[in-house]
């Protein structure tokens, strides 16, 4: 049986200070008060870490210190996928030495008209051969213009150290698919918020959501009146936040993300350029959403 991998983890984003370096103080910050919740644990660079503009000893400072500051029991997951194998299985395992207890892994995209079903297979293999850590599939199509096949995930879901995938694309019909073309221990999670309620309905184990970040008790909440058979307040609450998931996933960025986290009461501060802070105007739109949805 793989290890099993269930409920709901933020994505969390990499604060920074005014001169764009890591604002540690701002982490500990904001996982402490992330430790208050039912949160499973942490997944350290996802899409909104900002990890492509991180530098490797970055990178480890950061999961040195989410590791140090992440409550007992709550599981750290970090991003550790590189554009070379080799690159892959070295910062998998450095993470792992930190304490890191899985590795999600991107696809490598930069010669994606390269990125054939048989070399991905041969990349997350090796990757997962050579990794200390179980290894996480993450599949974000619409940043990497590669998509996991269901066929793929279910090939190399039968590797014992490949125990579950990250699946955001955000499409419904594929996410069943892998469900039900991987075995019960294959841990299944949504990749974003706009489909948590129809992925638990499939048989997801949980997800990792931008949402979560900055409103973790929303997530949560769908997540627990779901498994306590609470149907309709689940899909309610859903569709309620579906708008605020989109301003952060899609519409506003991970700027966007950072300014409903300061709103909340969390700490998201600036981003690193070449990404842009939100405009007033934008603030004011984003500020329209989260009224709408009672956030604020």
């Amino acid at each position: 049986m793989k290890p099993e991998v269930k409920g709901i983890y933020p994505p969390i984003t990499t604060p920074f200070d005014t001169e764009e370096n890591i604002d540690f103080k701002a982490l500990e910050s904001n996982i402490a008060k992330w430790n208050e919740t039912n949160l499973a644990g942490y997944v350290v660079f996802g899409s909104n870490g900002e990890y492509a503009f991180l530098t490797e000893q970055e990178k480890l400072d950061i999961v040195k210190a989410c590791v140090t500051y992440a409550a007992p029991g709550k599981k750290v997951i970090v991003g550790s996928g590189c554009e070379s194998t080799r690159d892959t299985i070295a910062l998998t395992n450095k993470c792992a030495k930190l304490g890191a207890h899985y590795a999600l892994v991107v696809n490598p995209n930069f010669y994606k008209g390269s990125m054939t079903k048989k070399v991905l297979k041969a990349h997350y293999t090796a990757v997962a051969d050579n990794s200390d850590i179980p290894i996480l599939l993450y599949n974000v199509p619409k940043n990497t213009n590669i998509n996991l096949d269901p066929d793929l995930v279910a090939d190399l879901a039968q590797h014992p150290n490949i125990v579950g995938i990250k699946d955001s694309s955000a499409n419904i019909t594929q996410l069943a698919q892998i469900i039900s073309l991987t075995d019960d221990d294959f841990n299944v999670l949504v990749g974003t918020a706009g489909v948590l309620y129809p992925g638990l309905v499939y048989g997801a184990k949980g997800g990792v959501m931008a949402l979560a970040t900055c409103c973790p008790d929303k997530c949560l909440e769908i997540y627990d009146l779901f498994h306590g058979g609470k149907y309709e307040e689940a899909k309610k609450l859903q569709m309620r936040m579906i708008p605020v998931n989109n301003a952060v996933t899609g519409t506003f960025g991970i700027s966007g993300l950072k300014y409903v986290m300061d709103t909340l009461g969390y700490i998201g501060g600036p981003v690193r350029r070449p990404l842009l802070p939100l405009t007033e105007e934008e603030k004011v739109k984003l500020d329209q959403i989260l009224k709408t949805a009672g956030l604020i």
